[in-house]
């Protein structure tokens, strides 16, 4: 079977792994239209505030089986003779994937309308987070334009390297999507204590350019913002064009059943930020991973598709000097006979809140507070975990139930311990046994921390635990020779 796989992020990656895993006789083509080794994009607002590197961004290499053309977009796709049109060549294929991902939006304004003039930046590929990392150097003011997750991290990231901030949003509060209003507010507080301004609720006239730069951003009730940089994080466009020239159903992404395959096709399939599936686009990573598992296993065991959910994942946002996470339902959200329990300290910048359903857990919301953040993750949507009384569940580690279930030593095999990629407790102590000994081999073996990295330190507990009650036998003989 040849498989050739449009779109090299992070989906397309992933499913080029899984695929080859499963059967490492299929003829895989993967095509990208960056010069770049695929990367994680999750992390490209932690390389613009410093904090990874280059390095820290590149994901594993592909197997040499898999034939990787870097630089080498997509131009063409010829349904009828199933081939895919290069600008050196063409490529036979019996299965395409779209794994085409998503543009960044930008808003029709003046001065932005007709193509970016210097000094304004979509955040969206490693050439982006260069570009503002090189134009903050310069810039005294910066406005960043969306108070979503992309936006907040990027707006923290400036801030760390010295750059006065300013956020804009249409919606009244950051994080719209992911927060109610209240606890929003406790955001904005802990922004403002970083020295990030944020305006909601608010349009945009124009963005003033002098000279090709960026030179003011004009708001809807008369004030100027003087800036030099402006960063668009207003949300993304699916990417459809390839698919649509090639007749294909295009909605506000390409259109996909339950099963991935295209409507009109089913030899083409779409995965990720550019699929519209029956329950909606995802722009997250996590349903998208689990689209390119799911999708590999029914290409290579005929099997059938279990419908991916894309609401209800989890954010952990990435900003310097900002501590927010939240999984599942919230209050807001909340059905009339859920428990929801709060702790609302406003002025530590802190709330910690829960909504549980029977004895499941089922809504995570915690600003302020990543110690309970990390416990509560792990006892999040599993039956019986919960104390009889769901406000231990707030009192996070001083709490002596809570300590005891935090430990790796009595935390359940089964506790997901990496969201992102499925994996459990019980998955990371079989690799060790196996002999992935580190947090680094575990990592490229079960593909843990290598997503949003929000659960990096408790897979480094799990591993400090590991060592201490199963050594590696390197270690061990050591031990015996002293």
């Amino acid at each position: 079977m040849r498989v050739v796989v449009v779109g090299a992020g992070m989906v397309g990656h992933r499913f080029t792994e899984e695929l080859h895993r499963l059967d490492p006789s299929v003829d895989i083509t993967l095509l990208g239209e960056e010069e770049y080794e695929p990367y994680n994009r999750i992390l490209l607002t932690e390389l613009l505030a410093g904090r990874v590197d280059l390095a820290g961004l590149t994901m594993s290499a592909h197997d040499e089986a898999v034939t990787v053309r870097l630089g080498s977009p997509a131009l063409e796709i010829d349904r009828e003779r199933k081939r895919v049109i290069t600008a050196g060549d063409s490529i036979d294929y019996d299965h395409l994937v779209f794994a085409t991902g998503a543009r960044g939006r930008v808003i029709p304004v003046p001065g932005l309308r007709d193509g970016l003039p210097r000094g304004a930046h979509l955040l969206r590929s490693l050439n982006d987070a260069r570009d503002i990392k090189a134009a903050a150097l310069n810039a005294r003011h910066a406005v960043v334009i969306g108070g979503g997750p992309l936006g907040l991290e990027a707006a923290a990231a400036l801030r760390h390297r010295g750059v006065g901030v300013t956020v804009l949003s249409l919606e009244k509060s950051l994080l719209d999507r992911d927060l109610d209003a209240n606890v929003a507010d406790v955001v904005e507080a802990a922004s403002a204590d970083l020295g990030i301004e944020f305006l909601g609720g608010i349009g945009i006239d124009s963005v003033a350019v002098k000279d090709g730069q960026v030179a003011a951003v004009n708001l809807a009730g008369g004030r100027v913002i003087d800036a030099q940089l402006v960063v668009l994080a207003a949300g993304v466009v699916p990417e459809t064009s390839l698919a649509a020239a090639a007749g294909l159903e295009t909605a506000l992404g390409i259109v996909v059943g339950h099963d991935l395959r295209t409507t009109l096709d089913r030899s083409i399939s779409a995965i990720g930020d550019c699929a519209q599936t029956p329950t909606g686009t995802s722009g997250l990573v996590a349903p998208g991973w689990a689209q390119a598992r799911e999708l590999a296993r029914s290409l290579v065991h005929g099997t059938l598709i279990e419908p991916v959910e894309i609401t209800g994942s989890a954010m952990k946002l990435k900003a310097v000097g900002l501590d927010v996470v939240t999984m599942g339902r919230r209050a807001s959200t909340a059905d009339s006979h859920d428990r929801v329990v709060n702790l609302h300290d406003a002025s530590a910048r802190r709330h910690v809140e829960v909504v549980v359903r029977d004895d499941t857990l089922i809504g995570v919301t915690c600003v302020g507070a990543p110690e309970i953040a990390a416990h509560l993750s792990t006892q999040f949507d599993r039956p019986g975990m919960i104390p009889a009384d769901p406000l231990q569940l707030l009192l996070g580690t001083s709490a002596g139930a809570v300590t005891e279930a935090h430990n790796p030593t009595t935390m359940p095999s089964a506790t997901t311990v990496c969201r992102c990629n499925g994996v459990s407790k019980g998955d990371l102590v079989r690799e060790w046994e196996n002999g992935c000994t580190s947090v680094e081999s575990l990592a490229e073996k079960t593909l843990a921390t290598t997503g949003c990295g929000g659960c990096k330190s408790l897979v480094c507990g799990i591993v400090d635990w590991l060592t201490e009650v199963d050594p590696p036998v390197e270690q061990s003989q050591q031990a015996v020779r002293v």
